[in-house]
């Protein structure tokens, strides 16, 4: 019977990720929702009898594949897109959330406050398994990601250590608060370095190893996962509620070094981690009683309203103050943040530990409070966020470039340094591996196949460049972009000039690379000043150019506009509606659908756009 429950579990864990990729919504709300049909409360196939006492070692272990996972994707030129706000929102904000939280417990449930600061502790994590499904389906820019991973995988770790430290010396313990942050620094301490030894003795192991180049690949993941268990299972046995941080910690290492078959382990975990969050989502929301929520009442709401609406909109605004996010990307950040396994799994066991205690009642409360939450934030963030991205605009379309030799990367670096959201493609691992390694998103793969070009999210493109040395390639390229894909804008290096024709009948900005060689000659020599600034745009110059829609551009003039742009950027030119381009007087009145190029000082410029289009 057991076998026939996890294969059904596995069953719709499966179905729930093909749903999600159909309908580009998180596989998270559909897991959920799944969980739910088959416990208790709709079809009983799982109860919490069903495993016995073996659910939490699985759980355990699947969370530290998944939290692995997350590790080894987090790079360290991803973290350093907001550094600051990480850091803040990882510690102050992280403390900040866990007494708040605590706080809103105890005054709306009217319990004791060694419940409400145990409470509090688990709803700080977020975590890979929700965020992760979200960044699958929702573009965001790579500080904004950053922000989310870096959180959900740091903001895990701790949740698990201190809701056991809390749990301990509060609960169970003497109540002193000096063992507390003692314990809590032992623990993670620990943590960090079985994590740490295991990576390092993993990347020594497939560095040194004498393997045939054939079954090398197969070794390599091998060896991985059982780093995994050994790391978790290792830390665990030194002190409980400590495998969690050594397994990512052993994720985060070796994701930050030249670990050989680097592509093939990505794979193998991607893989693997979408088969344990797809069973351990499941099989955890089938644990949820909806009795113990409803018991909470309208108590429940009010905690609800003030984790979500206040609490969390308060940490991501102080953690982002002075940073680069706009009022937008602010919304977008405080708006979603799911909770996830780690308050789930951990809730079940400590309410199980309170019963021993003697304190049913505050079990009930724990269980129910920790399983409403993560529900209303899965169901409302993370199954909206595609929708809230939308509405806030901060899902930046996207820019791809086939071809990662000399040409595409130099250009897909700048476009990055422009804010834009690109994706390199390269049939060669090498120049993929070159791309990533620069801090860039690449796909290996051939650019002339339209699987391909589907899977890098041409059909939602807002540019694709062929940047490849040979022009027939380029020309397919440029062909399934129109017309296959429909992409509004189609550019094209060229090679050889009698091509450039065959380019512009299908609608494609040709550029002549023997021309633009020439162009760039002449500058050089006649113009070395605007040469050697216009080699510099991204760095200390810019020139940026946006469209004339808003209310308060229609009407004005040059010289109102020049008023309320910034010192250290000027309106170099005016593109009229009918295509005319001119150096504009201050006399010149803006009209809606005209376009202003500014050009100056890097942030200047970047000022003068967000002031008139906030949400660029």
């Amino acid at each position: 019977m057991l076998v026939t429950i996890v294969a059904i579990i596995l069953a719709l864990g499966v179905a729930s990720r093909v749903l999600a990729d159909r309908f580009r919504i998180p596989s998270v709300l559909f897991l959920i929702f799944a969980g739910i049909a088959i416990g208790p409360e709709v079809f009983g196939i799982v109860s919490s009898e069903t495993f016995g006492g073996g659910l939490s070692a699985m759980v355990g272990v699947s969370v530290a594949i998944i939290l692995f996972e997350g590790g080894y994707h987090l790079r360290l030129e991803k973290l350093r897109e907001s550094p600051t706000a990480l850091t803040r929102l990882v510690t102050v904000g992280a403390v900040i959330t866990w007494l708040g939280t605590a706080a809103a417990v105890v005054a709306f449930l009217e319990t004791s406050l060694e419940v409400g600061l145990l409470v509090g502790a688990l709803l700080i994590a977020t975590g890979p398994t929700v965020i992760g499904p979200i960044l699958q389906v929702v573009t965001v820019r790579d500080h904004v990601a950053s922000v989310l991973e870096g959180e959900g995988v740091i903001n895990d770790v701790t949740a698990a250590i201190l809701v056991v430290v809390v749990f301990e010396v509060l609960i169970a313990g003497d109540g002193s608060i000096t063992h507390l942050v003692a314990d809590f620094a032992w623990r993670l301490l620990v943590g960090l370095a079985v994590g740490g030894t295991v990576a390092t003795a993993i990347w020594f192991i497939l560095n040194r190893g004498n393997s045939r180049p054939c079954s090398a690949p197969l070794h390599a993941r091998l060896i991985v996962l059982a780093g995994i268990v050994v790391a978790y299972g290792g830390a665990e046995f030194l002190a409980s509620e400590t495998g969690i941080a050594a397994a990512a910690m052993a994720g985060f290492a070796l994701g930050n070094v030249d670990l050989p078959y680097h592509e093939e382990v990505i794979d193998f975990l991607d893989d693997v981690s979408v088969v344990v969050l797809s069973f351990v989502f499941v099989a955890l929301a089938a644990l949820i009683d909806f009795q113990d929520i409803m018991a909470l009442g309208l108590a429940g709401i009010a905690i609800v309203v003030a984790i979500t609406m206040v609490l969390r909109p308060a940490v991501i605004y102080l953690s982002t103050t002075g940073a680069r996010f706009t009022r937008n990307e602010r919304l977008f950040l405080s708006a979603v943040g799911p909770r996830g396994i780690i308050p789930a799994s951990v809730a079940t066991l400590f309410a199980v530990e309170l019963q021993a205690l003697g304190r049913p009642q505050e079990a009930q409360l724990l269980a129910g409070t920790v399983f409403l939450i993560i529900f209303a934030t899965v169901v409302l963030q993370a199954g909206l966020a595609r929708q809230i991205a939308d509405v806030l605009e901060v899902s930046p379309m996207r820019t791809i470039i086939v071809g990662g030799g000399r040409v595409g990367l130099s250009l897909a670096e700048r476009l990055e340094q422009d804010g834009e959201n690109v994706l390199l493609i390269d049939f060669d691992p090498d120049a993929v591996e070159k791309a990533r390694k620069r801090g860039l998103t690449a796909l290996e793969g051939d650019g002339t196949d339209a699987d391909v070009l589907e899977q890098a999210g041409a059909d939602d493109a807002k540019t694709v460049i062929a940047t490849t040395p040979d022009d027939d390639v380029n020309l397919l390229v440029c062909q399934l972009a129109k017309t296959t894909y429909d992409v509004e804008s189609v550019a094209s290096r060229v090679n050889q000039p009698d091509n450039v024709d065959a380019f512009e009948s299908l609608g494609v900005h040709a550029i002549d690379l023997s021309m633009a060689t020439a162009w760039s000659l002449e500058n050089v020599l006649e113009r070395p000043s605007l040469s050697a600034w216009m080699n510099e745009l991204g760095r200390t110059g810019d020139v940026q150019e946006i469209e004339v829609t808003a209310t308060d551009l229609v009407g004005k003039t040059i010289a109102d506009l020049n008023a309320e742009i910034p010192d250290g950027v000027i309106v170099g030119l005016l593109t009229h509606r009918n295509g005319a381009t001119e150096v504009p007087t201050g006399d010149h009145e803006l009209r809606e659908g005209d376009r202003v190029t500014f050009l100056g000082q890097t942030d200047a410029v970047d000022r003068a756009v967000k002031r008139f289009h906030p949400h660029d």
